[in-house]
């Protein structure tokens, strides 16, 4: 008997592609809208109950198991006949596919056929059910498919217990089929242009933010409702929301938590001046051997990565500069510094180049905006929180916003945020988040600053003083989060991988980067460089 069962349609997912199973062994999952998908196309099936009136023998969501192989699952329809059990398999097809039984499906079948003669029932038949066809077919097992299915549960227990990943496929007609291309990136982990555009299930999905001061949010019936003094604010599909961000005096209610969390939705709070307070996530996230092995190589140190997340950062603050002002004095010494960290050999210097580049960025930030504008908005530099003047009010509460989207970014593909390679953790900060925000920094949140100050979105009299430190009003903190909001769903071409992406998941995306530079699935890592 083996007392740690492996899933049936983990074997399945080997028989389809080994790099898939070993993504589901350590806990990755496709993202909110294809698990909505899911439940949707087994909603018939998903509903445990006993036989009815109506349909005598029909069963739902049976448990089984065989004790000898090791091997567990759920049956998504079983009917008992007088011959013997009768068992359904669901599968969704994509539009104008044919229906076709792959050995992955033969091998699911067997190993339910399987378990059940060991539970010691007969089998009368084996069935698939193609939903998006709404056709039945049947499929005869033979003797050499539960030879096969037996074998796939061996090589599936060495695979899951193994130390390394499996390499991506190569060129594989599979992964245009394959619902975890996102998250595997087989192509792109060779660093160089690919032919295919990665699909994201529902690009649709956002990140909602909750910013009105006193407002109240909880669930009912699969959509949050926002209320406030009696009132409804909002009604949103829960199955729509990536993200939630809490901003101030905003109250959850704990169904909404604990709904967010079953849904693997992480949740974070900032204050009214956009410091991250902290976050929330579910208590099972992927890739728990590969966080532990990053805490190794933080604490070891990674010079590589830190290289590069400062290359990219002070390449696209140059670039940004340059595309406001072309004649700007410092854009020569930014590109001499982008060289030099290149070359750099030790952390120190790394960080020393990193703070010369941005004294030099910052004292030229007033470039960003137009001339006739600088006049309602002063700039004398950048300073710390508390933000002294508009601009770095702006600048504070935009960073807060990407800060966030990175470490949503990180704890999709299993990584701690708190473990860096350029910033410390030794003060408790996300050093991993603020790492991969630097090269993001310039074309995502000082882009939307410039954007929201040029376009006239935000003036410069919304905005409070108290005690020497500037405030954005409830009006002002709004529009820069709708600005934000914008420029992360703004698609471009990867500079990389030369397919359109939006910044939000291109931001995932080098985030799983970093993954496969820490599993040595990827030789490198290459920060974004914008042009």
């Amino acid at each position: 008997m083996n007392d740690d069962p492996i899933p049936i349609s983990l074997v399945a997912n080997y028989m389809f592609c080994p790099r898939r199973a070993w993504l589901e062994s350590v806990g990755e999952r496709v993202d909110s809208a294809q698990m909505s998908q899911g439940f949707y196309d087994h909603r018939k099936v998903d509903r445990s109950r006993g036989p009815s009136a109506d349909d005598e023998g029909d069963y739902q969501a049976i448990n089984i198991r065989h004790e000898e192989w090791g091997v567990s699952g759920r049956l998504d329809a079983a009917k008992l006949t007088d011959d013997g059990v009768i068992i359904r398999e669901y599968k969704a097809t994509p539009v104008k596919r044919e229906m076709i039984v792959t050995d992955a499906m033969r091998t699911q079948l067997a190993l339910q056929a399987a378990c059940l003669e060991d539970m010691g029932y007969r089998v009368a038949r084996t069935e698939i059910f193609f939903t998006t066809h709404h056709r039945n077919v049947e499929v005869e097992l033979t003797p050499e498919d539960y030879a096969e299915a037996q074998a796939a549960v061996e090589e599936t227990r060495l695979l899951i217990t193994s130390d390394t990943a499996p390499e991506p496929l190569e060129d594989s007609p599979r992964c245009m089929k394959c619902s975890h291309v996102g998250i595997c990136l087989p192509e792109e982990r060779r660093l160089k242009p690919v032919d295919r555009r990665v699909m994201v299930a529902s690009p649709d999905n956002q990140v909602t933010h909750l910013a009105t001061p006193g407002a109240k949010a909880f669930s009912r019936a699969g959509r949050m409702i926002v209320f406030k003094d009696g009132q409804e604010l909002a009604s949103i599909p829960i199955d729509t929301i990536q993200g939630l961000q809490v901003h101030g005096n905003t109250d959850l209610s704990s169904g909404l938590i604990r709904e967010l969390m079953w849904r693997g939705i992480p949740i974070l709070w900032c204050s009214g001046t956009g410091r991250l307070y902290g976050w929330a996530m579910s208590t099972y996230g992927p890739n728990g051997l590969q966080r532990a092995e990053q805490h190794v190589a933080s604490q070891e140190g990674r010079l590589g990565l830190a290289r590069e997340f400062v290359v990219a950062k002070v390449h696209n603050q140059s670039v940004l500069l340059r595309r406001s002002d072309r004649g700007n004095p410092v854009l020569e010494q930014l590109r001499g510094i982008e060289k030099t960290v290149g070359n750099a050999n030790r952390w120190q210097d790394v960080l020393g180049l990193e703070g010369e580049a941005a004294s030099l960025y910052f004292s030229q930030f007033a470039c960003l905006i137009k001339s006739d504008r600088r006049e309602h908005w002063p700039w004398n530099g950048r300073t710390r929180r508390p933000a002294l003047d508009e601009l770095n009010s702006l600048l504070d509460y935009a960073y807060a916003l990407l800060l966030s989207d990175c470490i949503r970014a990180l704890i999709s593909c299993g990584l701690d945020p708190h473990a860096g390679f350029l910033h410390s953790s030794k003060r408790n900060k996300p050093a991993l988040a603020l790492d991969l925000m630097e090269e993001f920094r310039a074309p995502v949140a000082d882009s939307v600053v410039q954007t929201v100050v040029n376009n006239g979105e935000v003036r410069s009299d919304g905005f409070t003083r108290a005690l020497g430190s500037v405030r954005m009003k409830d009006g002002t903190r709004k529009s820069l989060i709708g600005a934000y909001e914008r420029r992360l769903n703004t698609e471009l071409t990867h500079p990389i991988f030369g397919y359109k992406a939006s910044w939000r998941r291109i931001i995932e995306i080098q985030a799983r980067m970093i993954l496969g530079y820490l599993d040595g699935t990827q030789s490198a890592y290459r920060g974004i460089r914008v042009r």
